[in-house]
C-alpha cells in the first residue's frame, strides 16, 4: 500500500477527487496518511477532518524566514513518511532540499497542458485567463514529477479539454478541474502506487498491466 502526503492551500478539490476514488475502489493500492496546508483555516483541512486524515499546517508566516520554514516543512512530510507527495493545489514553491529528500516522489497538478501557460506566475485562475486572451482552442491538465525547476518536470498524464467560445476564466477553471484535474490526478495516484510509472532519463514510460 503506497503512503501518500497531500500538500494543499485551498478548498483542496483535487484531495477530494483523491479520496472519493479511494473509497469508491478506483484507487486501491494507495491511502493518504497526512495533508499538510500552508494556509490555517481552509476547507482542505475539514475535508481531511471529515475523512479521519491527519492534518497539520506549516505556514511560512509562522517561521521568521524562510530557511527555516522550508526546514519545518521537510520535518513535517518525514514524520508522515510518505512513498508519494502529491502537490494539489499548493502554492508554495518546494524547497530544494525537499526535492533531494524524495526525488521522483514527488508529483504536482497543472491547470493547463505544460509547456502551455506555466511556469512563474502561472498559478490558479491566472492559467485560464491567459489561456482565454492567448485564444487557445484546447486546454486541459497536467499530471508531473516535481524538480528543482518550476513546471519543468518529466510529464505522467495529460488530459485536453475543449474550450468553448465566451465562457468566462472562473467557468473555464471549473470545467478543466472536473473534465482534466479530478481524472488524472487520482489515475496517476494509482499507476504509480501499481509500480506502473517508470521514470529514466527525464521520461516517464506507463508501463501495462501484470496479468
Amino acid at each position: 500500500m503506497l503512503n501518500v502526503l497531500v500538500c494543499v492551500s485551498g478548498g483542496g478539490t483535487n484531495l477530494q477527487a483523491i479520496l472519493d476514488r479511494i473509497a469508491d475502489g478506483t484507487i486501491s493500492h494507495a491511502r493518504v496518511v497526512r495533508v499538510i496546508s500552508n494556509n490555517p483555516g481552509v476547507y482542505a483541512l475539514e475535508r481531511a477532518k471529515k475523512a479521519g486524515i491527519p492534518a497539520k499546517v506549516i505556514s511560512p508566516k509562522s517561521y521568521p524566514d524562510r530557511e527555516v520554514f522550508n526546514e519545518a516543512l521537510l520535518r513535517g512530510i518525514r514524520e508522515a513518511d510518505p512513498d508519494l507527495i502529491v502537490l494539489a493545489g499548493f502554492l508554495v514553491a518546494i524547497p530544494p532540499q525537499v526535492i533531494r529528500a524524495y526525488p521522483g516522489k514527488i508529483i504536482n497538478i497543472h491547470p493547463a497542458l505544460i509547456p502551455s501557460f506555466c511556469g512563474k506566475g502561472f498559478y490558479g485562475i491566472r492559467v485560464h485567463e491567459k489561456a482565454l486572451e492567448r485564444g487557445v482552442r484546447v486546454t486541459g491538465a497536467t499530471v508531473h514529477f516535481v524538480d528543482e525547476g518550476m513546471d519543468s518536470g518529466p510529464i505522467i498524464l495529460q488530459k485536453a479539454v475543449d474550450i468553448p467560445q465566451g465562457i468566462s476564466a472562473a467557468d473555464l477553471q471549473q470545467k478543466v478541474m472536473k473534465e482534466a484535474e479530478w481524472v488524472i490526478l487520482p489515475r496517476a495516484v494509482e499507476l504509480i502506487a501499481e509500480g506502473r510509472v517508470k521514470l529514466e532519463d527525464g521520461h516517464v514510460t506507463i508501463l501495462e498491466r501484470q496479468a
